[in-house]
């Protein structure tokens, strides 16, 4: 390259190795790109490393970033049109809008200035692209606008993005109480720990909350590679089921080496929520995944201790009901006395068309969602991780450069959203469990239901930083979290709430057994029980079948596919199809509704059904199931095992019925992966159609056959259609101390490019259950490199002299 030629692409006569001028950097970078589309990245400083790692970030995933930017900024409307408008206007609500001073300073010193590089290096590419002197991806070109630049402070201002789900729990218990009383919601969600008996909030009328009181906060916190954004967005939740994480101490393996397996769930996007990456700068060596949008990793390794993370799902949200002014309803009672809400007022950019206006209100407890002028109510969240140094995945970079256990737990006191479990294992031996995050502190009440917000339940404050229960080196040897309710029995009503809407403990048992079975783990192992079929609940509900009689045909074929079946839903068993339809479709409601009829007159239990049936695409939650077959009580009526008897025969017919007509009459050509499968779709695919009458056909890819469901340690959540909504599509298994023995999995590929190989290399490995060697010594790394990246410094500009 010439003096000239800045921040310009060129390429040498093989082909393999490209250089860039990047503004910023203050020494040369070099990026390896293995053959599976992993980077790894060096660099002679941490500011240098954390530029070049947002420029690498934009050149695999730019148009990924701008869409998670313009989604969480609420900026939606000026590329896409006024139908977005609602969705930006909820956006803004939920953005921080605290002072970034205080903001950075909450996660220490070092996440500012890295989040400053780390911007500058997506702009550096932005700017290439811009001169054409890169590639544009092809969304922007389809869609007619082009990326735009970041400011340091939108990696910490959007919020939007993280776990949160506990007000929607909040919300449906308390229409729940309100429309059909206690036992129904009973029948709708396990609460652990249990015994916990639901009370209404002192001063709350459950009358007053609509139903539709969260719509506005749905449109906010939809991810943004899950679904198409905007306004007409269903505003679902689905495919968020849990994630699995383990470690085993040096006695339960082969090697005589520690180990960590973590496969975090998720929707499944197009192209990966996750992007592999490895950093390497004087002082810091870390490998592993986190989200593409933000600086560091947070699940993955240092070449000394290795980390991996799973919901731990603190209650860090309120709904705050407020009795209004009939005068003013922008002023609501608080103690007394009347306060008024704040409003403030931006302007939204809107393609096509004017400026628009629009009007966001606050209350002392955060943003207002809705209000209701007629029944004198007004409703607002209040969200712990709209607080100061909580801003989603942000935190990991205190921990991701810890060379032992105590400085990883110690980086994790300051930990604020969401909350997680995070397991450990560290080269001198040491495993360990350390759940972190922020935890409100409510006194006299316990945050299941909405409250008013009169200044009767306030937050005293958190729980002090490293104070929830943990566990280092256990005598088991092994260590295991899937979101399942893993408070000790000493965490006792003195302590504040963590929260009482916990996970089925399914997934956790199974992976509890399993590691307990054996002392000789591999790598390959692990692997293999991050994915593995087997039901709990399935195996569970089989042996009620031994008494179970088979008066028609459809009922004895069902029973004789089913008794011999060993509960494992893979893709080519004929039962696992069977039972599936039968589980959810017929056999749940079937249950659910014989106990809604003993408590709710004919019409109004039906209704209550609809209320309390899962989502089919959500996490799956037996509980209640099991329960009601295994302990009906009176429940079922005066003569509970005749009920379920009656249940089970009539609903066998049902579905075996029913799975003829979707797979043929001959049970000998059932399989499960046949109506069980993986569509991966772009998040704006629709839109694409919609605005040019066709898509291409790297908007789509699959179908591909898949084994599981949301009950399995292999999680494959599915809709009503059976396509495959949430589950692993990253996965890691850290061999600590041999770190290039470790084995990774990112489908359906590195990169959102759709020209690059990488954009889809993936995808079948992963649905047969495969890895790859996520390989971290520099000798490995240069053997299996596939292309070399050079990003060099700008050069001064030179004086010319008179």
């Amino acid at each position: 390259m010439t003096d000239t030629q800045d921040s310009q692409e060129s390429r040498d006569a093989a082909g393999s190795r490209t250089a860039f001028r990047v503004p910023g950097l203050s020494a040369p970078v070099e990026i390896r790109i293995d053959r599976w589309g992993v980077p790894h990245l060096y660099a002679a400083s941490r500011r240098d490393l954390f530029l070049a790692q947002g420029f690498n970030a934009a050149r695999d995933r730019l148009f990924q970033l701008d869409l998670w930017r313009r989604r969480g900024l609420g900026l939606l409307s000026e590329v896409f049109g006024e139908e977005y408008l609602e969705g930006d206007r909820a956006a803004r609500l939920f953005l921080y809008r605290g002072t970034m001073e205080e903001e950075w300073s909450a996660y220490g010193p070092d996440v500012e200035p890295a989040a400053r590089a780390f911007t500058a290096g997506i702009n550096a590419y932005v700017e290439l692209c811009r001169r054409r002197q890169a590639p544009l991806p092809p969304e922007f070109a389809l869609l007619g606008y082009g990326p735009s630049f970041w400011d340091p402070s939108d990696v910490a201002r959007i919020r939007s993005h993280g776990l949160h789900y506990n007000l929607g729990e909040e919300v449906s218990r308390a229409l729940t109480l309100r429309d059909f009383g206690p036992e129904a919601e009973d029948l709708r969600r396990v609460r652990e720990p249990s015994p916990h008996r639901l009370r209404v909030p002192d001063g709350l009328d459950l009358s007053v909350i609509p139903d539709d009181v969260l719509r506005v906060y749905r449109l906010a916190t939809v991810p943004p590679w899950a679904a198409p954004p905007g306004g007409q967005q269903t505003a679902s939740r689905a495919g968020l089921d849990g994630s699995n994480n383990w470690v085993l101490s040096a006695s339960r393996t082969a090697t005589g080496r520690p180990m960590l397996a973590n496969d975090p769930h998720r929707a499944l996007t197009l192209p990966s929520l996750r992007y592999l990456v490895h950093l390497s700068a004087p002082g810091l060596d870390v490998i592993g995944a986190g989200e593409p949008a933000l600086p560091g990793v947070s699940i993955g390794h240092n070449g000394r201790i290795a980390f991996g993370l799973t919901i731990f799902p603190i209650d860090q949200e309120d709904l705050y009901v407020y009795t209004t002014d009939p005068a003013d309803p922008t002023r609501y009672r608080y103690r007394g006395g009347w306060e008024s809400m704040v409003r403030v007022t931006e302007t939204v950019p809107v393609a096509g068309g004017e400026d628009v206006e629009a009007e966001l209100w606050f209350t002392r407890h955060g943003p207002v969602i809705r209000q209701l002028p007629e029944r004198n109510a007004a409703f607002a969240v209040r969200a712990a991780w709209l607080e100061p140094g909580m801003a989603p995945y942000l935190g990991s970079m205190n921990y991701m450069g810890a060379q032992n256990a105590a400085e990883f737990t110690d980086a994790m006191r300051r930990w604020g959203s969401p909350g997680e479990n995070q397991v450990y294992a560290a080269d001198d031996g040491t495993i360990g469990w350390c759940p972190a995050g922020r935890v409100p502190v409510r006194q006299g009440w316990d945050g299941t239901l909405p409250v008013p917000g009169d200044g009767s339940h306030e937050w005293a404050g958190h729980q002090a930083p490293g104070t929830l229960p943990s566990v280092r080196d256990p005598r088991s040897g092994w260590l295991a979290t899937a979101n399942e309710m893993n408070l000790p029995p000493a965490y006792g009503d003195s302590e504040p709430t963590v929260t009482y809407d916990w996970y089925a403990p399914y997934r956790y048992r199974r992976i509890a057994e399993t590691l307990e079975s054996r002392d000789d783990w591999t790598v390959a192992e692990c692997v293999r029980l991050q994915t593995d079929q087997l039901s709990i609940p399935a195996r569970s509900i089989l042996p009620l079948l031994h008494g179970a009689a088979g008066d028609d045909a459809r009922t004895a074929g069902a029973l004789e596919l089913l008794r011999g079946w060993d509960a494992r839903l893979t893709p080519d068993s004929a039962a696992a199809a069977l039972f599936e339809i039968w589980f959810r479709r017929h056999l749940r409601p079937a249950l659910l509704g014989s106990a809604l009829e003993h408590l709710l007159p004919g019409e109004e239990s039906r209704r209550a059904l609809t209320r309390i049936m899962p989502a089919e695409d959500a996490a799956a939650d037996a509980r209640v199931d099991l329960d009601l077959l295994l302990t009906p009580g009176e429940r079922l009526g005066p003569d509970p095992r005749h009920a379920v008897r009656g249940i089970i025969q009539d609903t066998l017919a049902a579905a075996y019925a029913e799975t003829e007509g979707l797979l043929g009459t001959d049970p000998g050509a059932w399989r499960w992966g046949e109506l069980h499968h993986s569509l991966l779709r772009h998040p704006l695919a629709d839109l694409v159609r919609k605005r040019t009458g066709d898509e291409p056909e790297w908007m789509s890819l699959g179908p591909v056959p898949r084994g599981g469901s949301g009950d399995t340690v292999g999680a494959a959540a599915y809709t009503s259609g059976f396509r495959q909504s949430g589950g692993a599509t990253f996965r890691l298994v850290v061999d600590v101390g041999a770190w290039d023995r470790s084995l990774a999995m990112n489908s359906p590929g590195q990169s959102g490019d759709p020209g690059s190989r990488h954009y889809r290399d993936l995808f079948a490995d992963w649905a047969q259950d495969g890895a790859f060697p996520l390989l971290y010594s520099r000798s490995a790394v240069e053997e299996n490199t596939e292309r070399v990246l050079m990003l060099e410094p700008v050069p001064e500009a030179r004086d010319a002299g008179p």
